[in-house]
């Protein structure tokens, strides 16, 4: 697309941006490498023995997106969850529409994507992250499909930044592709991490912590730019509008 004056450009650009088009968002957002040395990343350890993790895209009464983080925790407080945590859950499309597989207490709200595409989705292997009763898990998205129907929640995302200890085969050592990042990582003894990075920081690396310092063996992207992470420590004042969220709740609370 080429676009016949400087005005015109940034009016679609800016209409593009408020589209919730992500991969778009995340490509004109790159960052120099920079972490904060004091606190590289904001992380929830979850233990499926004292948590819950949930997902949530639509209010159940209206069934329109909850879209904010602010909304969805009002509604989560006023359901009587005992909150820990709050994230954007996944990729989406323009519409608040899912970009993959998307399963809400047992139903399929959003079919499994195997489609080849550009972006960090469709950077393959990607993947799905899934609670099945108290079991966490990561999966490559070609084998959950070949036979896991019986999942309470499931998200797929990418790419897959980990697998089985091994780091994505596209991720470069001291790539500059650098830019405020998230994900979720579950450990071999069935422990789960959610990690956002205070700064930017390049795939390679982020898929190097999960692995050497978080003790993950799944590690999975979640989204980019965008991301934020709400605790009660430190609540998020994000406008951003998303296609669902990753809820963390203590149980018998």
């Amino acid at each position: 697309m080429r676009c016949r004056s400087a005005r015109i450009c940034i009016f679609v650009l800016t209409v593009l941006l408020l589209s919730g088009c992500g991969s778009l968002r995340q490509a004109i957002q790159n960052r120099p490498c920079v972490l904060d040395p004091s606190q590289p990343y904001d992380t929830v350890h979850i233990n499926p023995a004292l948590h819950n993790i949930t997902l949530h895209w639509k209010h159940p009464e209206t069934d329109e997106p909850f879209k904010t983080i602010n909304n969805l925790v009002e509604w989560l407080e006023n359901s009587g969850y005992s909150i820990v945590a709050v994230t954007n859950g996944g990729i989406f499309e323009p519409g608040l529409v899912p970009t993959g597989l998307y399963v809400e207490n047992g139903h399929e709200l959003h079919p499994l994507n195997l489609d080849d595409g550009y972006g960090n989705f469709y950077l393959k292997p990607n993947g799905v992250f899934f609670v099945q009763d108290d079991l966490f898990g990561i999966e490559e998205a070609s084998l959950f499909g070949a036979g896991k129907t019986d999942v309470d929640f499931a998200v797929q995302s990418g790419p897959l930044i980990l697998q089985d200890n091994q780091i994505h085969p596209a991720f470069t050592p001291g790539s500059e592709n650098c830019r405020l990042r998230s994900g979720i990582g579950v450990s071999p003894n069935g422990h789960a991490i959610l990690a956002i990075s205070n700064g930017a920081v390049n795939f390679n690396d982020f898929a190097t912590w999960f692995r050497d310092t978080a003790g993950m063996a799944d590690a999975l992207y979640l989204d980019g730019a965008i991301s934020t992470l709400y605790t009660r420590e430190y609540p998020s004042t994000s406008r951003e509008y998303y296609a669902g969220f990753l809820v963390v709740t203590r149980k018998n609370e």
